[in-house]
């Protein structure tokens, strides 16, 4: 299979079509190797549109909602971002393409150590991730100009509001356990204002301050 071409055509016909404009999130999109990230039994797969599964009941996001929730952080390259749920590691390499510093929090070991990996083995050494209760975000690096979530809250969590910049950007999936929307957050002149993007379904944000647990999603 011819993965670049594949990834040529997913720019154009899932991203460029459903309207993604920002120049930099294409470039990288269409630089970054997303069958690096998935098992090879799933790489034929890599550019279709839709989710796969990684492993420990994850998924990689289909690429338009990685472009989407990407666009929506409106990165220059000098940003300090927190990334909630590394998974595969596929957002994470897109942000740090784009941003200064990446620092991502995964809940499951074998998920992160995995994508420590090909992270490195892609040259991609300006980001750094923690196993541990994303829910808690990682105040030692915080404050964060952009936080990214990649997994369903039934509310944002407080810390994740505390280690945000005055004027930076959150972008997460809110609502039930069956259905959620994309939600940008970003506080203007001491209020939050909040732009919805599009209705998602993602896996539970299990943690302090999301799910108790995932038995029942």
């Amino acid at each position: 299979m011819n993965f670049a071409d594949a990834r040529a055509r997913m720019v154009h016909e899932q991203l460029i079509a459903r309207g993604i404009t920002s120049r930099r999130v294409l470039a990288m999109m269409g630089q970054v190797p997303r069958e690096q990230f998935i098992a090879p039994e799933h790489r034929t797969y890599a550019y279709d549109d839709g989710p796969l599964p990684i492993g420990e009941g994850q998924t990689i996001s289909q690429p338009f909602v990685v472009a989407l929730m990407t666009q929506a952080l409106h990165l220059s390259g000098e940003e300090n971002v927190l990334e909630i749920g590394t998974g595969s590691g596929y957002q994470t390499a897109i942000l740090a393409k784009l941003a200064r510093r990446v620092w991502s929090v995964e809940k499951y070991a074998s998920l992160a150590a995995h994508a420590q990996e090909v992270l490195a083995n892609l040259g991609i050494y300006n980001a750094e991730i923690m196993v541990g209760d994303g829910t808690l975000g990682w105040a030692e690096h915080a404050p964060y100009d952009a936080v990214i979530v990649t997994a369903a809250s039934p509310a944002i969590p407080e810390p994740l509001l505390e280690q945000l910049e005055p004027e930076g950007r959150i972008v997460i999936p809110v609502g039930s356990r069956y259905d959620q929307d994309l939600e940008c957050w970003q506080k203007r002149g001491g209020t939050w204002h909040i732009e919805r993007l599009s209705p998602v379904r993602f896996v539970p944000l299990v943690g302090e301050w999301g799910w108790k647990s995932s038995d029942a999603w």
